[in-house]
């Protein structure tokens, strides 16, 4: 069975790629989740970040957005403390300034799905790429978006952070053509 090249190199990317990858999400937690790994992500592996799931699920409240928005200094030092999660403040800060952001969102537009997927107009982008190195590190969806949440007080949403963020939450298809989850999703 044929698979994007780039989920080969360890059972973790594999069983991420095979189940997760490129999904639809609409769930507002998830969708929480993924928006802090991405941050968290930037200029590491993702396969750093998998690994580490576990630990941010259980250091930031299973990504519930309400507590993580009140989280004060006490809890950020403990989670700059936490060697289950990438220990780096802009990046721990910006989960929390995030996670506030977030709730404004949900307030503004009756949930999160409503507001994100307005930049693929509500159903995933089907792309028809060949081989990974056809895949863009961003898109003129993604620089919309990143320009937008930046204004509305996020950080770490760059046009990179929110095209690897489209592709996670399936608003994009980037499977390539000859895997077999391109067809399925």
């Amino acid at each position: 069975m044929k698979k994007c090249t780039w989920a080969l190199s360890s059972p973790n990317e594999e069983h991420y790629h095979d189940h997760e990858w490129g999904v639809p999400v609409h769930d507002d937690r998830l969708l929480f989740e993924f928006l802090i790994l991405e941050g968290a992500q930037a200029g590491l592996s993702w396969s750093t970040i998998l690994n580490k799931r576990n630990g941010y699920k259980q250091a930031f409240d299973n990504f519930d957005a309400e507590t993580v928005a009140g989280y004060d200094d006490q809890k950020i030092n403990a989670l700059l403390a936490n060697p289950a999660i990438v220990r780096n403040k802009l990046k721990v800060n910006a989960a929390v300034t995030n996670a506030q952001a977030f709730l404004k969102v949900q307030r503004e537009f009756a949930n999160f799905d409503s507001y994100i997927w307005q930049f693929v107009g509500g159903k995933p982008l089907r792309n028809a790429r060949k081989t990974h190195a056809d895949i863009p590190a961003s898109t003129p969806e993604s620089d919309a978006m990143s320009k937008d949440l930046k204004q509305r007080g996020f950080k770490f949403v760059g046009s990179t952070i929110c095209y690897a963020y489209m592709q996670a939450t399936g608003m994009v298809n980037d499977h390539t053509v000859d895997c077999f989850r391109y067809g399925q999703i």
